[in-house]
């Protein structure tokens, strides 16, 4: 008999695909030299909403979020549309809002408007990004496999 806590096995496996993708060196690897990026623009920019601790927050939030999202609209899974309408605002969002609401509220209203958009476009791209499931050997593989098909198809 099953207890009504239980997580259905499905989602167990779903969980443990992600996790697993969460590992993989390339990932961790892009993730890291996004964050670098997002570190040194918060000193070359000279936004008054760009810090260190918000570049750290939003992208951890978007490696652990952005590419399900888009597997969610890819896929149709329509059922998951709210959850991932959740996950994608409060990643580009409603952390920051939350956070800027604390550290400086004048620096959020000036700035939430024009940082939407900036973080929804990099959002939508490290889903792009981090979509792929495998490694990166398999990733070449598919790339050029995907390239040769075409090439043919062109013949």
């Amino acid at each position: 008999m099953s207890n009504q806590h239980d997580i259905p096995l499905d989602l167990k496996n779903e969980f443990a695909q992600e996790w697993a993708e969460f590992r993989r060196p390339w990932k961790l690897f892009t993730l890291a030299l996004g964050i670098v990026l997002l570190v040194f623009g918060s000193y070359y920019e000279g936004a008054p909403d760009w810090d260190i601790p918000i570049s750290f927050i939003m992208a951890i939030l978007a490696y652990l979020t952005a590419p399900w999202s888009l597997r969610v609209i890819l896929m149709r899974q329509w059922r998951r549309v709210p959850l991932m309408l959740l996950f994608t605002w409060f990643t580009v969002d409603g952390c920051y809002a939350l956070y800027w609401s604390i550290k400086n509220p004048a620096a959020l209203a000036l700035m939430r408007d024009v940082n939407f958009l900036a973080s929804l476009s990099l959002y939508g791209l490290c889903g792009v990004v981090w979509l792929f499931r495998g490694s990166l050997q398999a990733l070449r593989a598919e790339l050029l496999q995907s390239i040769k098909a075409v090439l043919h198809q062109r013949k």
